[in-house]
């Protein structure tokens, strides 16, 4: 007697469909946190905009905080893949850049594309941790991340023979840390209102003066 062979069951389209409603639930909970506030965002405010059901939007993300950190590791990377900010391409292709000058230029680049994703999220984020302390927790382990992410950039600098001797190590990547901030992106492009290509100019300039040997 033959035997009947078990089909195995392909659940790609059932993935894909998973993705495509978590997403939307992010893009949707991006906007209403930007609009109204984390604070006064609600789960069930997202969930309508995302037109999904609450139960569902739980099973995706569990919390209020976890939907957050969703919404900003997305705007951090441009998208949703599970890669660390630091093993991105275009980060990985500016850290091996030989010549100094045009490794801050990238850098420049880098930053000017990461701050028209997420600035906005991150002055959510930064205004609901003056009430919320979850939104506090969150926004220190951020600028954590942050500052040892952007230290690599000396480090490189250090390899290379660049970095102005006269500059300790933690004081380049405390000025790395400020001039890459959203704080100075905020003033500068909103509040004096330059525009992208101006900042990432002024932002290349300005590390190469601060932080290379004369």
């Amino acid at each position: 007697m033959t035997r009947a062979v078990k089909r195995q069951y392909d659940n790609t389209r059932r993935l894909a469909q998973v993705r495509a409603t978590r997403l939307r639930v992010i893009e949707a909970a991006k906007g209403l946190f930007v609009e109204n506030g984390y604070p006064a965002t609600t789960l069930d405010s997202v969930a309508d905009a995302a037109d999904v059901a609450l139960p569902t939007l739980y099973r995706l993300f569990g919390s209020k905080r976890a939907l957050l950190t969703a919404v900003l590791d997305t705007a951090f990377g441009g998208d949703d893949e599970p890669i660390a900010f630091v093993d991105r391409p275009t980060v990985q292709a500016a850290l091996s850049e030989p010549d100094p000058r045009r490794l801050l230029a990238a850098f420049a680049g880098i930053a000017r594309q990461f701050m028209d994703r997420s600035s906005a999220i991150l002055h959510v984020l930064a205004s609901a941790a003056q009430v919320d302390t979850e939104a506090a927790d969150l926004l220190a382990e951020i600028r954590r991340q942050r500052h040892t992410g952007q230290s690599r950039i000396v480090a490189a600098l250090v390899e290379r023979g660049a970095l102005d001797p006269s500059l300790e190590l933690s004081e380049a990547a405390d000025f790395v840390y400020l001039l890459w901030s959203p704080d100075t992106h905020r003033i500068l492009t909103v509040e004096r209102g330059w525009s992208p290509e101006r900042y990432e100019a002024w932002l290349a300039h300005t590390l190469s003066r601060t932080l290379l040997a004369p």
